[in-house]
């Protein structure tokens, strides 16, 4: 094959990724704002006006009613920019776009160690897999999809191109868009350990000394302006008051709920909080020895590709490990059990190495399998996006695929108030707190829902269980933004009593 036949076999490779990514979610364009997409972009000043575009890179990401914590200026300025163009339907539309660039960036990566047809199957396949429907069907879920992009792209610049200057600047676009992009050292890394490139001790020296720069950059601005990882409400629900050793067995329990999503995504969920999910406490528990063998299989799995010389299986199956660690609550405690949405750069390795592993096997055998598993996944990936059409499509997915979840009945009192039925709110928030009694929403939300319905007594004892779960002035938080909330959903009594509670509030 002569040069011009291979670009224009590469782009043809390009277009039929890209063309996969937007066909498949063509349906998000007929979705609204669903659940953090209200806070972060529907009530957020900076989103609201054209100023935002650079004021965003000075503010957290998080409102301050909500704890004003994170660092994502990148994604709220290209929020604010949208603003500009159009309402739901653009916001969409853009994140389609970011969605066919993190796949082409994909199979760039995989056309590097492979050819057109490897890195057609890894376009492919990353293009349609059905766990990835949270991240770009929900509009927050952009920051999933730009972070992903960057550090694709990160990782190119340094294992194919050995460009350190671009490397690092795509780094650091990365980092301004989600924290998980902090992984693409460690991927580049791993990238020259299995001997995808080899470069001289020189050029490494390069490269770690740019990522000390962005990285120490990053850390005092993410510390200064996000506040670090110490606001309130960043530990999943299971989690609060639980030891160490707990969050530990859970989170490897959670490795098989990983490893059902990743290469079985047929059931998936919004929500995975109590008691759909449960914390474990004993390395006896079936869960955690699920979990356990699940790790132990990656594991050998990873060391028999690396010691057969299967380079980009071994890389692409430790690219799994490094993109899960920083949300899989082995470090520390994330904000959530498991989501979806944070498999989205996990994903990528695995793309990655089922193209590898593929490739060895006869083409007439390897076409119809990844036809097969394109169809499927793609059919799962469209009938799944409509249930991200607006809060209230959301909410009857969790009750419905999470029956034992507490949130979709918390999430459902909010449904009922926004269909000025307050007296059913009052009884889906006295349902979510019977199942779990640690979440502060759950009682403010049922406060508006008893003032509106007349029921100060209930109100009253709602909020008196808020701040027993609230320490110091954590409660005064809460009833701010939610008097706030009522009052734009058409409730001021409600708001009215709240903040009159609040000026009864002991100062912390």
């Amino acid at each position: 094959m002569n040069v011009a036949s291979g670009n224009t076999g590469g782009r043809r490779v390009y277009a039929a990724v890209a063309a996969c990514a937007i066909v498949l979610y063509l349906g998000a364009l007929w979705n609204q704002f669903a659940l953090d997409d209200v806070p972060i972009i529907l009530t957020n000043p900076l989103v609201a006006h054209p100023s935002g575009m650079w004021r965003a890179f000075a503010a957290p990401y998080w409102p301050p009613e909500l704890g004003a914590r994170l660092y994502r200026p990148l994604v709220i300025a290209t929020y604010a920019f949208d603003q500009l163009v159009d309402g739901a339907v653009w916001f969409h539309a853009v994140n389609l776009l970011w969605h066919a660039a993190v796949a082409v960036a994909v199979v760039a990566l995989a056309r590097r160690w492979t050819d057109d047809a490897g890195a057609l199957v890894a376009g492919l396949l990353f293009a349609a897999h059905p766990v990835h429907v949270e991240a770009v069907a929900n509009v927050v879920g952009r920051a999933e999809l730009m972070a992903g992009l960057f550090t694709v792209l990160a990782v190119y610049a340094a294992l194919a191109r050995e460009r350190v200057g671009w490397s690092a600047f795509a780094w650091a676009l990365g980092l301004l868009c989600k924290e998980n992009a902090a992984v693409a050292p460690a991927l580049i890394a791993l990238g020259w350990w299995v001997g995808l490139a080899r470069p001289d001790r020189r050029q490494i020296v390069r490269f770690v000394a740019t990522w000390l720069l962005v990285g120490g950059a990053y850390a005092a601005v993410y510390t200064t302006v996000g506040h670090g990882f110490t606001r309130y409400d960043t530990v999943a629900p299971m989690f609060v008051g639980e030891s160490p050793s707990t969050v530990r067995l859970t989170a490897v329990a959670a490795l098989a709920d990983v490893a059902r999503l990743l290469l079985f995504p047929l059931t998936l969920r919004v929500d995975y909080s109590p008691d759909e999910r449960t914390v474990v406490a004993s390395p006896l528990d079936p869960r955690f020895v699920a979990g356990l063998l699940c790790a132990l299989l990656w594991g050998a799995l990873f060391v028999l590709a690396w010691k057969r010389g299967r380079r980009l299986e071994a890389f692409g199956l430790g690219w799994i490990g490094i993109a899960l660690l920083p949300v899989a609550n082995l470090i520390f405690p994330a904000g959530f059990y498991v989501a979806e949405r944070t498999l989205y750069l996990p994903s990528a390795g695995l793309v990655l190495a089922a193209a590898a592993a593929l490739a060895r096997l006869p083409r007439p055998r390897v076409q119809p399998v990844v036809a097969a598993l394109v169809l499927l996944g793609g059919i799962r990936t469209f009938l799944r996006v409509p249930v991200w059409r607006d809060d209230a499509a959301v909410t009857i997915s969790i009750t419905r695929d999470s029956p034992r979840s507490y949130l979709g009945h918390s999430r459902m009192a909010g449904v009922y108030l926004d269909r000025r039925d307050p007296a059913r709110a009052l009884v889906e928030a006295r349902i979510a707190a019977g199942l779990y009694r640690r979440d502060p929403w759950i009682y403010v939300t049922g406060a508006v829902a008893a003032f509106s319905a007349r029921e100060p007594r209930a109100a009253d004892s709602l909020l008196a269980a808020l701040e027993r779960v609230c320490a110091g002035g954590c409660a005064a938080t809460y009833y701010r933004y939610e008097a706030a909330v009522a009052r734009a959903h058409g409730y001021p009594e409600a708001a009215d009593s709240l903040l009159a509670r609040l000026k009864r509030l002991p100062t912390p």
